[in-house]
């Protein structure tokens, strides 16, 4: 087997055990995507993760589905973006297209009820995680903890568009590194 041929079905077959086994969407997938390509595959490096994740954060589409394309991309160009996207969304779209066939028999069912219930608090756990682990990767710095505050403020107690709040951050991290870089410092 052609070895781009070969890391194209690796991507397909690890971003598919990923779809399967996370539910809660893109940020509960970010631990298992960190484990899954950096940690046992070893094709990212754990610092480019975090770009990975910021720019998949900053384009459109859901944030799971962008980091897979970005990896698949970064690995294997179109080939390898294609099979990583169709990895990361195939199981998800079987399972809600069975799901969907049976919906009125599944909302009655006392045991799917308390199943879900424990797979949101399980998700919780997930983005908490999440949350931890971009925290340690991000700059630790007076500017970085107001743009946290306040992305966080907007968002939760004022219902702000979250790409304002995106374009915003980025608009102000550009502005305090180029003043720092000016004044010969960083940031």
């Amino acid at each position: 087997m052609k070895p781009k041929l070969k890391l194209c079905l690796q991507l397909l077959l690890t971003f598919m055990k990923i779809g399967v086994v996370t539910f809660g969407g893109g940020y509960a997938m970010i631990p298992i995507i960190e484990n899954e390509t950096s940690k046992k595959k070893k094709w990212i490096e754990p610092d480019d993760l975090i770009d990975v994740i910021a720019l998949s954060e900053s384009t459109p589409g859901p944030i799971s589905i962008c980091a897979a394309t970005f990896i698949g991309y970064k690995l294997a160009g179109l080939a390898g973006a294609f099979c990583a996207t169709v990895g990361v969304v195939l199981p998800s779209f079987v399972i809600i297209y069975l799901i969907s066939l049976f919906l009125r028999q599944f909302e009655e069912i006392r045991i799917v009820s308390y199943a879900f219930f424990g797979i949101r608090a399980g998700v919780l756990a997930l983005l908490i995680k999440a949350v931890i682990s971009m925290f340690k990767k991000s700059p630790h710095n007076i500017i970085a903890y107001c743009i946290m505050a306040g992305s966080l403020i907007a968002v939760a107690f004022f219902s702000t568009n979250v790409i304002i709040v995106l374009l915003s951050a980025a608009v102000i991290g550009l502005t305090a590194a180029l003043i720092a870089k000016k004044r010969g410092r960083e940031l």
